[in-house]
């Protein structure tokens, strides 16, 4: 069957409560306030600098003088943070897994740096089950830019496959590598469904297998 790359945040893992919490940190240590969930719900999207450039820019920017600091400060207290504070988005477990026992290839592709998607991988017990995993640092671009999307397939053998994601930044990165774009509703998608280019939407990953196994049919896999 066609081999399938998932997005990690807002499609596999909902790791909003977890981010906040780091990015509160980060903010206390710059004597701002700290973020609400819904208000850092809707920072997530575009990677670890997005999401400490959005943070500060609500709290009047602070005394942020170097956003690379702050941001390299931000993935150090991400990788000493509880993995285990991401929690699998309802029957994204079982998904994988099924999809797994049937023989398909899954690969991630995420803007998240190595060290917490490694520890969030091997905390929820999937290091198995993911044959290729390619984070926000293993290339110079991040999603959109569809680079890291297409490494990801290469290291699933370079056959046809279709992405899964949950953001604007996931529709964009498949339209731009071509491939098919599953859209998954209840991640962090900022834009109303019809607005973003996808092959079908879902809500319930019950629905998945399905779904892949209908885009398969279509491209002869």
């Amino acid at each position: 069957m066609i081999a399938v790359v998932f997005d990690l945040d807002g499609t596999l893992i909902d790791s909003a409560k977890a981010i906040q919490s780091i990015g509160d940190r980060l903010l206390a240590d710059h004597g701002l306030a700290p973020l609400g969930e819904a208000e850092a719900r809707s920072f997530i999207g575009g990677g670890a600098a997005k999401f400490v450039e959005r943070a500060f820019a609500a709290r009047g920017g602070g005394d942020l003088a170097d956003l690379a600091a702050a941001v390299e400060r931000f993935e150090a207290y991400y990788a000493e943070a509880d993995p285990l504070e991401n929690t699998p988005m309802p029957g994204a477990d079982a998904a994988l897994r099924a999809l797994a026992e049937a023989g398909v290839s899954l690969g991630l592709c995420t803007n998240k740096p190595a060290a917490p998607t490694r520890s969030v991988v091997e905390a929820l017990g999937w290091s198995d089950l993911l044959s290729a995993v390619v984070t926000g640092d293993c290339l110079p671009v991040k999603k959109p830019d569809p680079a890291p999307l297409r490494l990801a397939a290469r290291r699933l053998g370079g056959g046809p496959f279709l992405y899964v994601g949950d953001s604007e930044v996931d529709a964009e990165a498949a339209g731009r590598a071509k491939t098919p774009f599953l859209l998954y509703t209840e991640g962090y998608r900022k834009s109303p469904i019809q607005t973003l280019p996808h092959r079908a939407p879902f809500s319930d990953f019950a629905d998945l297998e399905p779904l892949i196994r209908s885009v398969a049919a279509e491209i002869g896999r």
